[in-house]
C-alpha cells in the first residue's frame, strides 16, 4: 500500500520560507488574487497533507489542479524552492488519494495509450487531418484549437541528416510525440539550422515520448517507463548533444534523465554556443517573442533566442510586456482547466497585440497552439512561428 504523500520531500517543502515574493509572478494568483492559487499557498496545503495536520479534501485539490506548473515562481524565489519537482510529486501523491473522475481518467488513458505510442499517435494524426477536411473538428473546443495539420515530420532515410559542409558535431534530435504531427515545419527548420551549423543530425530509431506530459500530470510511473526505454536507446549511441526544440520536453529531459546530464540542449542554447553562418537574406518583419515557461524559468534560457533573432538582417525587434508570464497553455491544462486557461490567455493576448508585431516567435508547441487559437479568435493576422522558423527566414 502506498504511504500517503510519500513522494513529496520534506526537504523540498522546507525550502519555502513563505516570503510571498512569488505571488505576483504566479499567473493564477495574478488573475484571482487568492492565496490558495499561489505557489506559497499550494506548498502550505501539500505540507499539511503530508504531515497529517490537515485532512485530505477533494475540494482543496482544485488548488493543485489549477497550478499551471509554469515554474515562473522559481525565477523570482530567493530561497531556490524546487517548485517544479514539488508540484509533480504532489500531483502524483494526489492522484493516489483522490476519487477517480472521468475527465482525469480519460486524460491518463490518452497519455498512456496514445501519446506514449508513436505509431498510434501518427494514426490519430491521419484521422484528425481527415476530420479537419470534413470540418468535423470545429465542434469541440480542443478541436478548434488545433492547427491545420499537414504531412507529419519524418526523419530522413537512414536516420541521419548530413552537415552542410564540414562536419563539426554529431547531435541527436528529439523528434518527440505531438510536435512532428502538429508543427512539422518547426522540426524541418530546426534540422536545417543544425546542418548549417555544421552538425550531423541523428534521429534515434525507436525513440518515444520523453514523458514530460506524463510527469506534469501526476503520472510519474508512466514517465519513468518512457525514460527507461529512451535511456537504453541513447546510451547505445555516441553524440555530442541531444537537441530539443520543445521547451517543456527539454526541461523534463534535463531534470528527469540523469544519464544525459549536460548533453541535453535547447535548440537556441546550442545554436548560440556553436554559431550559425551569416544569414543570406534580409528579414523585413517586426518580431516579438513570448518566453516559453519551461525555457525561461526551468532552463534559465532567455537571452539566446532573443540574440539569435536580433542578428537577422532587417528584422525589427520589439520586446513584449510581461513576456515571461505564462500564456495558459501548459500542456494538457488548456483542455483540463479551460476557464482558467482562457482568463490567463486574455491577459497575454493584450500584451501580444500591443506590440503590433508581424510575427510572434515561440519555443514550445503548446504555446504556439494556444496563442494561434487566441489570435484567430481576436481576428488578428499576426503569425505565430517557432524560433527555428523565424531564424530560417534568413537562409
Amino acid at each position: 500500500m502506498t504511504i500517503p504523500f510519500s513522494r513529496l520531500s520534506d526537504d523540498d517543502l522546507a525550502t519555502c520560507v513563505h516570503c510571498g515574493l512569488c505571488l505576483d509572478a504566479c499567473p493564477t494568483f495574478r488573475v484571482t488574487g487568492l492565496e490558495t492559487e499561489s505557489p506559497r499557498g499550494r506548498i502550505y496545503l501539500m505540507t499539511q497533507w503530508k504531515r497529517g495536520t490537515l485532512p485530505f479534501d477533494e475540494e482543496q485539490v482544485k488548488h493543485i489542479d489549477l497550478c499551471l506548473g509554469c515554474r515562473t515562481c522559481e525565477g523570482v524565489c530567493p530561497s531556490g524552492v524546487p517548485y517544479g519537482r514539488i508540484i509533480e510529486a504532489g500531483r502524483a501523491d494526489v492522484e493516489d488519494q483522490r476519487r477517480p473522475s472521468l475527465k482525469r481518467a480519460a486524460s491518463r488513458a490518452a497519455l498512456r495509450q496514445l501519446v506514449g505510442h508513436p505509431g498510434r499517435l501518427r494514426a490519430a494524426g491521419v484521422a484528425t487531418r481527415a476530420a479537419q477536411k470534413l470540418r468535423l473538428t470545429s465542434v469541440a473546443r480542443s478541436g478548434r484549437m488545433l492547427p491545420q495539420l499537414g504531412a507529419p515530420f519524418r526523419a530522413p532515410a537512414g536516420g541521419v541528416a548530413p552537415a552542410a559542409g564540414e562536419r563539426k558535431h554529431r547531435v541527436a534530435f528529439l523528434v518527440g510525440c505531438v510536435m512532428p504531427i502538429m508543427y512539422p515545419q518547426s522540426h524541418h527548420a530546426a534540422v536545417r539550422l543544425l546542418q548549417l551549423a555544421g552538425c550531423e543530425v541523428w534521429f534515434p530509431q525507436g525513440e518515444r515520448c520523453c514523458g514530460a506530459l506524463f510527469a506534469h500530470n501526476g503520472d510519474i510511473e508512466g514517465a519513468e517507463r518512457l525514460r527507461d526505454a529512451n535511456t537504453r536507446m541513447y546510451q547505445a549511441a555516441s553524440f555530442d548533444a541531444l537537441i530539443v526544440d520543445s521547451a517543456g520536453c527539454g526541461a523534463h529531459l534535463k531534470d528527469f534523465y540523469p544519464e544525459l546530464k549536460g548533453r541535453v540542449k535547447d535548440l537556441t542554447e546550442w545554436l548560440a554556443q556553436v554559431g550559425l553562418p551569416e544569414p543570406k537574406r534580409e528579414v523585413r518583419v517586426r518580431v516579438t517573442y513570448q518566453d516559453a515557461c519551461h525555457l525561461a524559468h526551468a532552463q534559465k534560457i532567455k537571452k539566446e533566442p532573443r540574440d539569435l533573432i536580433r542578428t537577422l538582417p532587417g528584422v525589427e525587434w520589439v520586446e513584449m510586456r510581461h513576456a515571461e508570464i505564462c500564456c495558459g497553455a501548459a500542456g494538457l491544462y488548456s483542455t483540463l482547466e479551460p476557464d482558467m486557461s482562457n482568463r490567463i490567455l486574455r491577459e497575454k493576448l493584450d500584451d501580444v497585440l500591443a506590440t503590433r508585431a508581424d510575427v510572434l516567435a515561440v519555443a514550445n508547441p503548446g504555446c504556439q497552439m494556444q496563442l494561434e487559437a487566441g489570435l484567430r479568435k481576436r481576428g488578428s493576422t499576426m503569425k505565430v512561428e517557432h524560433v527555428s522558423e523565424v531564424l530560417a527566414r534568413g537562409y
